[in-house]
């Protein structure tokens, strides 16, 4: 796992993102959605209004979650969250971003890992992560080796969720998320974390020892996982001067 202390976690998240579909132009992203890759996902908007990034048109995307109950259409789910943050911006057609399909939350999930399947596996995984060390919807307790499926969410989710829909009544109480499997199957992890109240699940994750009480720590198992973090976030980080260290004698040729 690398993990990179940085102001400008933004604009590395989207070089690594540009550099891939540069490389790859077929590529397949795993998208997240929240306030954590916003940053990202506006950077890579901006270069590609001004002419500087990619084209995106052999693009594939997968979002890890979806609510389940809310209407066809509804600006908080999943589907037209990542359009309006981020793929539209990017000119990626609609029907190549697919989701779970909450209308069938029985074989959703048997469904949504073949899909990924059939597309040869997400290239790179756009992820965040709760304060309670929730990777996706994955909750403190689920299976290391999950794969996706339906989840009740917490309390604390639907409460650190209430700011997109008003109240924490107003937040599902059902999900559809990737597993924890599944997203270890992605070829590179890239976790984004900002703030103080991140601090203490960014040093479980990273640190701490591999657990279901952190479902973010399976980052540990990850051949390619890389964290950026604020300084905010790296608060909390035993080891934050080795990774500084570190990360600034990286040869420059080898990105994150």
């Amino acid at each position: 796992m690398e993990v990179v202390i940085t102001p400008d976690a933004a604009v590395l998240a989207a070089d690594a993102i540009e550099a891939l579909v540069r490389a790859q132009p077929a590529a397949v992203l795993g998208l997240a959605t929240g306030s954590s890759p916003l940053p990202t996902y506006q950077e890579l908007i901006r270069r590609h209004r001004n002419g500087a990034g990619p084209s995106y048109d052999g693009v594939r995307c997968f979002t890890l979650d979806e609510y389940i109950g809310l209407p066809t259409g509804h600006p908080e789910s999943y589907r037209e969250t990542i359009f309006r943050e981020l793929t539209d911006g990017l000119g990626i057609a609609r029907e190549r971003v697919s989701s779970p399909d909450p209308s069938d939350p029985q074989r959703a999930g048997e469904r949504y890992e073949e899909a990924i399947v059939a597309a040869g596996g997400v290239d790179l995984q756009v992820l965040g992560i709760g304060s309670d060390g929730h990777l996706a919807f994955n909750e403190p307790g689920s299976s290391l080796a999950s794969t996706t499926r339906i989840k009740t969410l917490t309390a604390r989710t639907r409460e650190d969720n209430a700011r997109f829909f008003g109240s924490p009544d107003e937040v599902p109480r059902h999900v559809l998320t990737q597993g924890l499997g599944t997203i270890l199957r992605a070829r590179h992890l890239l976790l984004l974390a900002s703030g103080a109240g991140k601090a203490d699940a960014v040093a479980a994750a990273v640190e701490g020892p591999l657990s279901a009480s952190c479902p973010a720590s399976v980052l540990q198992l990850h051949p390619h996982a890389t964290v950026l973090v604020d300084d905010a976030a790296a608060s909390g980080l035993e080891r934050a001067g080795y990774y500084r260290e570190v990360y600034a004698g990286k040869p420059g040729w080898q990105g994150i």
